[in-house]
């Protein structure tokens, strides 16, 4: 498994990618940049290719509406040139929360825009011939009928240093998911249990996966987990709960929040639908309080060494190949052995 991080700059960007160096000595395969809302990921990521040397890098996620097709297949192309070949494309549908509200874009179709969205980068980057597209969602050029029609087919002006830069979605629904295992180089979960993970996407998995190109290779499955080593770190489990309680709770309306969804699709239908009732009546530490237990413990990597070999293999078993983790220490130094410790911990199971 490959170890990677996503990347907090809680206590200031520019200190937190001094410190990737760091991690990119002890073994960091791969660092994650988030958006949602916040400062755009691209920027960030331009300036992280830029001090690092060897460390991939990855947009953790952006989202399929604001930004064309044709611009995220620039952007991903120009990150992979300054990077020397280092980025993953990380893409998702994020939610109508955010989609609607912040930038004012119609949530619709995040399925069929997905697949024309990546299929649309693919033609960008091969350059075979000039960029020409007939999709149910995007048509380019853009017809004579809903603009100018002075559209001409283009090709991207630089030639992309690969014409096969890594795709990994973000996904959890059962036809996300399938989608994903189709066309997708990787896939990002959330809230990944592993002894659950079978049975709640094996069946999407294997419908995409047997539709999918075998040029494409093994799907790259990403876990998440955060990460502690000690005899008294259990506690540290209690760190999970305001942010599962966000999503689970907070991410969505009644009938329209897909972590929620999933929280029900792993067998924890009443305490999700308690969650989401506090959450959305403010209540929100009292929702925290009945996250399940068994939730946040086994979608970590917190607890004695033993404890934490016995979870990498579980992952690993599930089919993770790279694990997202966050390590959970005092200072920098104790987060760098952390990372140093589960990269060996990871090739010995």
């Amino acid at each position: 498994m490959r170890i990677g991080m996503a990347l907090n700059y809680s206590g200031g960007f520019k200190e937190s990618v001094a410190e990737l160096a760091d991690y990119e000595q002890a073994g960091l395969d791969i660092v994650y940049v988030a958006e949602a809302y916040s400062f755009d990921a691209v920027s960030q990521l331009g300036y992280i290719a830029a001090k690092t040397e060897r460390l991939e890098i990855a947009s953790g996620i952006l989202n399929i509406y604001s930004r064309t097709p044709s611009l995220l297949a620039m952007t991903a192309a120009g990150l992979d040139y300054v990077s020397d070949g280092r980025f993953t494309l990380g893409l998702g549908a994020s939610g109508p929360q955010v989609i609607e509200g912040f930038h004012g874009i119609p949530y619709h179709a995040p399925l069929g825009r997905t697949r024309e969205v990546i299929e649309i980068c693919r033609k960008v980057w091969k350059r075979e011939e000039r960029l020409s597209y007939d999709g149910k969602y995007y048509t380019l050029p853009l017809p004579a009928e809903k603009g100018t029609g002075l559209g001409r087919p283009l090709k991207i002006i630089n030639h992309p240093v690969r014409n096969d830069i890594p795709v990994l979605i973000a996904a959890i629904g059962p036809k996300n998911v399938e989608l994903t295992a189709e066309i997708a180089d990787g896939w990002q979960p959330i809230f990944y249990l592993p002894e659950k993970a079978a049975d709640v996407w094996g069946a999407s998995l294997a419908a995409g996966g047997a539709r999918r190109d075998p040029s494409l290779g093994e799907l790259d499955i990403v876990g998440q987990a955060a990460l502690a080593f000690g005899d008294d770190v259990e506690g540290f489990l209690e760190f999970g709960r305001p942010m599962a309680a966000l999503y689970i709770g907070g991410m969505g309306a009644k009938g329209k929040n897909f972590y929620n969804d999933l929280c029900r699709r792993y067998g924890w239908e009443k305490e999700a639908e308690l969650i989401q009732d506090l959450y959305l009546d403010g209540k929100k530490d009292e929702a925290a309080k009945h996250v399940p237990y068994e939730l946040l413990q086994k979608m970590s990597l917190i607890g004695t060494e033993g404890h934490v070999r016995e979870r990498l293999a579980a992952m690993k078993a599930s089919g993770v190949t790279t694990l997202n983790v966050t390590p959970i220490a005092g200072d920098h130094a104790a987060r760098l052995k952390l990372i140093e410790r589960v990269k060996e911990l990871a090739a010995e199971v």
